[in-house]
């Protein structure tokens, strides 16, 4: 099955993602095959990684967006652990500080973005201000229909500067959400994740969802796709998210370069001195 396909949500073609499962796994219901697979999947993005820092030329971004206890931690951590650190970084977007505040919405997202050979995952991203800001009312409905395509223009500028996004809104239902406010009760070391924010935001579920249909429908491109992810399995959760960015890196067809000296020249050094070294002669 082509996860990429099925789950991208296709430029004008409007989506409600009330009407899309979020516990749906597509027959991948065995767990020793489905950890198989992400294994190769994480093998295949660590090689393809390698050649998109070595060729120093493209980049990648990776947005999650998802209701609190979505999994974007998840995600990171049982997806892109294979991820070379050396060129692979995550950013997390909070409240915005009062030097952030005093910007436009785009300007610490901008700072964020990745370089050349860079694969950089945004752990929530811009998309809060068309959510969050959205469901709270904080900006007026105006500056929010602005604001759809400002994020559309700055998703096209990284674009022009050879940078492949994909993003992923990781959909899970209300009561697996409150499942795992449980299983966060329930274990001591989970604690620190807790706040009393996230019950109150259930409030505004709907809205959400509102919120996030619309920024669904408006902002993905071919350029910049959005992939709803069935969530409420985390093993499924973790296969789908893999099977398309390996499809989207091996889509960059990243190119290892040229090398950059003589390499007969350097043979012929290296045996010299493997041979120096294997008589026991010195230097003069």
């Amino acid at each position: 099955m082509n996860f990429y396909d099925k789950l991208r949500v296709k430029p004008g073609r409007k989506v409600d993602v009330r009407e899309i499962s979020t516990s749906e796994t597509f027959g991948w219901n065995d767990r020793e095959k489905l950890e198989a697979r992400l294994a190769e999947n994480a093998k295949r993005m660590l090689e393809l990684q390698y050649r998109i820092y070595a060729e120093n030329r493209q980049s990648l971004l990776i947005v999650l967006q998802a209701m609190d206890a979505g999994g974007k931690d998840g995600t990171i951590n049982h997806v892109l652990y294979a991820m070379n650190p050396q060129g692979c970084r995550s950013h997390s977007f909070k409240v915005p500080t009062p030097q952030e505040a005093s910007h436009d919405f785009l300007w610490r997202i901008h700072a964020a973005a990745p370089g050349n050979g860079e694969i950089v995952i945004f752990n929530r991203s811009h998309y809060e201000s068309v959510l969050v800001e959205k469901v709270h009312g904080f900006v007026s409905g105006k500056q929010l229909e602005k604001r759809y395509g400002f994020i559309n223009d700055f998703e096209e500028i990284l674009h022009s500067n050879r940078t492949t996004i994909v993003k992923f809104f990781l959909h899970i239902s209300k009561d697996e959400q409150l499942r795992r406010f449980g299983e966060r009760l329930d274990d001591k070391e989970k604690h620190w994740k807790i706040s009393e924010n996230d019950y109150t935001e259930r409030d505004f579920w709907d809205d959400y969802m509102d919120a996030f249909n619309l920024a669904l429908n408006r902002c993905s491109t071919k350029h910049a796709p959005w992939f709803v992810i069935p969530s409420d399995h985390k093993s499924f959760r973790n296969l789908a998210v893999s099977e398309i960015l390996v499809e989207t890196m091996e889509r960059m067809a990243p190119k290892l370069p040229d090398a950059a000296i003589d390499v007969a020249h350097i043979r012929k050094l290296y045996y010299q001195n493997a041979g120096d070294k294997k008589s026991g002669k010195k230097k003069k």
